[in-house]
């Protein structure tokens, strides 16, 4: 399959980007080594091949997540600009 240097000007249209014409002779022969290299893995026979989710057959050995309070209520209002008792005083956003 070979492009055109009318579908790199709808494609850059259609993804909102702007190419002079040497940017855009640049992206047509990316494109094309792209869609010859898509025709060279059409080539292979993957019918034996089972279809894969991950890329690997590792498990991730995650943390179990537990919250806890790393920082206390008055250590948290210590450097607050404005506070009032227990609560950080922010400007009004909403009338």
């Amino acid at each position: 399959m070979i492009t055109d240097i009318q579908t790199i000007r709808k494609l850059a249209h259609l993804a909102r980007l702007e190419f002079d014409e040497t940017k855009e002779k640049e992206m047509l022969q990316d494109l094309n080594k792209i869609l010859d290299w898509m025709e060279k893995l059409n080539e292979l026979d993957t019918s034996a091949v089972e279809p894969l989710t991950h890329m690997s057959v590792e498990v991730n050995v995650l943390r179990e997540d537990v919250a806890f309070n790393a920082v206390s209520h008055e250590e948290g209002l210590k450097n607050a600009p404005k506070k009032d008792s227990d609560y950080f005083r922010v400007p009004k956003v909403l009338d």
